[in-house]
Parts: C-alpha cells; structure tokens; sequence
C-alpha cells in the first residue's frame, strides 16, 4: 500500500515530491543548507562585529582595550553606537604622550644620578674643596675692582 499512489494523484509528478515511504532528500538537503547558512551568517556578523578591534590590534593602538571593551559592549547590549564609538576609536591615532613623557623621565633620572655620583666626598673632592676655599678668602682680601653695571639687552617679547 505504501508503494501505490493515490488514484487521484496526477501521472507526472516533480522531482521534489516524495513517494510515500520514501525519503525526502530535498528536506535533508533544505536542512543541510540552512545549517550552513545560519553558521555563515553568523561568521560574516562576528567578523564585522570584532572588526574595530581588529584594526586596532593592527596598528598597534595605544587604546586597544578600549576598542576591545565597546565591542564587547556593544556585543552584548545590542547598543549600536558602542561599535561606532569603537570604529571611530580604531581609525583615529591619538597623540603618544607616553613615550616622551618617560624619556624625560629617564634623562631627568640619569641627571639626578650624576649629581649624587659628583657630590660623593672622596678624599680628592675634600682638597679640591679646601683649594677653592683657600683662593676665595685671599680674593676677599684682595682689592675689589670696580664692576662696570651690564648693558641692558633688548627683549625680544
């Protein structure tokens, strides 16, 4: 019986129905499909989603995490300016103030290290010293000269 069609069933009927009984490969096939669909869909919508991130991660930015955070945000609130505001912060390179800052933090350190190494009392530095008190006390003594008063110079403000 499940072999027979019905009597009032059309002679030619198309590929796609099945028989009764039979498999229906066009639902397989359907399903199949739409499977793939939905787990391509869905890589193209995460590709696009992370995307800010992924351009900040390429150049390096110093606010990587910040774009990585908005798109989290946005992510999970549905909250589309999240992913703009993320965008935006990807695309636009922010002055580096870090890096001169600590530069000049190194130099004004290495200074600082080279007036403690020369204020160091060795033996040498206390004769240097003691000469140069010597030869400012006979200068006291000595006749002062007359100072002619400095010119003044123009500002240049």
């Amino acid at each position: 019986m499940h072999g027979q069609l019905h009597p009032l069933t059309p002679h030619h009927l198309p590929f796609y129905i099945a028989r009764p009984g039979d498999t229906d490969w066009l639902m397989i096939v359907m399903g199949i499909f739409l499977i793939a669909a939905v787990l391509a869909v869905g890589n193209i919508y995460l590709r696009l989603h992370t995307l800010p991130e992924r351009l900040a991660h390429k150049s390096q930015k110093l606010q990587f995490e910040i774009v990585a955070v908005l798109g989290l945000l946005a992510l999970f609130t549905h909250v589309h300016l999240f992913w703009i505001a993320g965008l935006l912060l990807a695309l636009v390179d922010l002055p580096d103030f870090g890096t001169p800052l600590g530069r000049i933090a190194g130099s004004v350190e290495r200074i600082a290290d080279a007036a403690t190494e020369s204020t160091e009392v060795t033996p040498t530095t206390v004769k240097a010293a003691e000469s140069t008190l010597a030869s400012a006390k006979t200068e006291a003594n000595a006749p002062k000269e007359q100072i002619a008063p400095k010119k003044e110079m123009p500002s240049h403000a």
